[in-house]
């Protein structure tokens, strides 16, 4: 096996190359050619599709054709404020448009006047890493040397914002608004806002009241064709020696509908056991395994919530899907309470994305957790 390749082929978290990288040739080709065409891309689908590994693939294809472009991702989902955003694109930017940490700070004194660098060295391979600290009051002024600092560069960006319907929550008002006034005045850089929260990024994207209203390609991401996902499979088993059958990974999909990670999770698992996958009976092994592992933590969340809400989980894990909640039907067939108290419980399971509301119906967002209740 070639250095730098993944013992097993099918990654859970991280991006390789194309090699790793099952279908999306639609997808990853729309991306480039919005952004090589000056428009800015709003991503849109549930958690763990594989919106963040497709901009990965596509910056990775990008950055293969030509080195005068910048591709910089980052996620913005454990921020809190205004200032944890700016803290984490600083961050993400520095080092990316010039190439080496000494040409960073010699730019600190013209760009970055309100930022404290911090030079540390990593403790393993000894490299220079750069961090910075920047003061609250100073917030404002830190997010326009950023975008001063990105219009300068002779380099076309790409930048790319992870969970992007984070800033909505901020407690600053206008942070949109703010962020928009930049942007659209950045020639050299186009962007990709990445969500996983399709209500709000709908509102931020395709209201007329909203700072962003059609300011971006509004793109979504539906499951990789089941075809093309198997030979994608088996091309990797045969690759080291073992098999898998296409009724073996029927079962796979079907039991996750195509959601891509948890396919991949599972595919990990049956590789790992190194021999041909052509009995059901593995599969179900494999999945019982994952859910087994993970039953502490699951137990551990289920006692942090209301009775009510456990057993609205458990209810909707059962029918998998539930297209009216507060029917009479589901609500006496799970001897639930009454119609507010579910509408209560809900809103509640929602806001921690533990239900999630998709095209068809209500379903448990954790896949996994979803069996373990069934």
């Amino acid at each position: 096996m070639k250095r730098n390749q993944p013992y097993n082929p099918f990654l859970v978290a991280g991006y390789y190359s194309p090699e790793y990288f099952c279908d999306r040739e639609i997808e990853s080709a729309k991306i480039i050619s919005a952004l090589e065409n000056d428009r800015n891309i709003s991503l849109i689908s549930p958690r763990r599709f594989g919106k963040t590994g497709l901009v990965q693939h596509a910056f990775y294809k990008i950055a293969k054709k030509d080195k005068n472009v910048a591709c910089i991702y980052f996620d913005i989902y454990s921020t809190q404020t205004l200032n944890d955003f700016v803290t984490v694109f600083a961050e993400s930017v520095l080092g990316k448009i010039d190439d080496n940490v000494e040409k960073v700070m010699k730019k600190f004194a013209s760009f970055f006047k309100s930022f404290r660098p911090v030079l540390s060295y990593d403790a393993l391979s000894g490299q220079p890493e750069l961090s910075v600290k920047i003061e609250m009051e100073t917030t404002s002024q830190s997010l326009q040397e950023i975008f001063s600092y990105l219009k300068q560069s002779n380099k076309r960006c790409y930048i790319a914002i992870d969970e992007f319907q984070q800033v909505a929550e901020y407690p600053e008002k206008g942070t949109e608004a703010l962020l928009r006034s930049y942007i659209q005045f950045l020639p050299n850089a186009k962007f990709v806002f990445l969500g996983s929260r399709q209500h709000l990024m709908n509102e931020m994207f395709l209201s007329a009241k909203r700072p962003f209203y059609h300011s971006t390609q509004i793109m979504s991401l539906s499951v990789i064709e089941k075809d093309k996902y198997f030979q994608f499979a088996k091309a990797h088993f045969q690759k080291n020696g073992f098999t898998i059958t296409k009724e073996c990974f029927d079962i796979i999909y079907s039991q996750f509908e195509g959601h891509t990670w948890y396919i991949q999770v599972v595919l990990n698992r049956l590789f790992e056991y190194r021999k041909n996958i052509n009995k059901p009976e593995v599969i179900f092994y494999a999945i019982q395994e994952l859910l087994e592992e993970n039953t502490y933590s699951y137990q551990e969340l289920m006692n942090a919530y209301s009775d009510v809400q456990v057993n609205l989980l458990r209810a909707i894990a059962k029918e998998k899907m539930v297209t009216q909640i507060n029917s009479g039907d589901f609500i006496s067939k799970y001897r639930l309470k009454n119609a507010s108290s579910i509408s209560r419980a809900l809103k509640k399971l929602m806001d921690n994305e533990l239900i999630y509301k998709s095209e068809n119906g209500y379903i448990i967002y954790d896949r996994f957790l979803g069996l373990w209740l069934k």
